[in-house]
């Protein structure tokens, strides 16, 4: 019997987290979809190493038309869409009394707005195409947060808004869909060592690592297993839920 290979979707697949979460799904045996603004050579590398198994697209998550079109070319290439992993983010650090309408404006749209929009376009496809198996889940879906949507932090309020709305997304998506057997989860992240974390200052980084029992930032495949389960079987029961990896900050 073929086994059968999942098709994950995750923005922002060119580096970072996303590129991370790749890299583990294709080593679980899925075939990856992945859309960021620019490519990366990693990126090229691991579509080199698993041919026939990564679909990349240069495209904006602000820009719904080239969301949707990105789905359907991705439906197009593997057939499916099994698992979503609305990942991609921009993040301006400010104070809000002196932040830019643009900053605001590009945090809302990729952010939060982008990724409702995927999530829609996945969804869509769940619901259209016929279960692997009777009983096995019609689609996984899920969103990455953040520590600060919770806990918040200086400098960051929009951004924490941003992640803040896609918890509550996440959270009511679950109940929407959870009878067509549709699962909808968030991870949410502590303070990591990739780009999006490269602004903290050498004393924000220390405060964080005191404040934390582990000792240390996060790094990128502290994240990925937590997303592995979700979009697993092993998840199978597991809906409308925030899980918080942090290092234990949060205690």
């Amino acid at each position: 019997m073929t086994r059968f290979s999942p098709t994950t979707i995750i923005s922002g697949g060119s580096r970072g987290l996303g590129l991370a979460i790749a890299s583990r799904l294709l080593e679980r045996g899925d075939r990856i979809a992945t859309f960021s603004r620019s490519g990366s050579a990693a990126l090229l590398d691991l579509a080199s190493r698993h041919p026939g198994r990564v679909h990349h697209e240069h495209l904006d998550a602000a820009d719904s038309a080239a969301v949707r079109r990105f789905v359907a070319n991705t439906v197009e290439a593997f057939g499916r869409v099994d698992h979503c992993v609305a990942n991609a983010a921009v993040a301006a650090e400010g104070v809000l009394a002196t932040m830019a309408d643009a900053d605001i404006d590009a945090m809302l749209s990729v952010n939060l707005r982008g990724a409702i929009v995927l999530v829609r376009e996945c969804v869509r496809q769940f619901l259209a195409q016929p279960r692997t198996l009777p009983d096995a889940a019609a689609g996984s879906v899920v969103v990455v947060s953040s520590v600060v949507a919770a806990r918040g932090s200086p400098g960051l309020a929009v951004y924490a808004a941003t992640k803040a709305g896609l918890e509550g997304f996440a959270r009511c998506l679950a109940r929407e869909v959870g009878t067509r057997g549709i699962r909808v989860n968030a991870v949410a992240p502590g303070f990591l060592s990739t780009e999006l974390s490269a602004t903290l200052s050498d004393a924000d980084r220390e405060r964080i690592v005191r404040r934390t029992p582990l000792g240390r930032l996060g790094a990128t495949g502290d994240i990925v297993g937590a997303i592995d389960f979700l979009t697993s079987p092993g998840a199978a029961f597991v809906t409308g839920q925030t899980l918080t990896v942090d290092g234990g900050g949060a205690a």
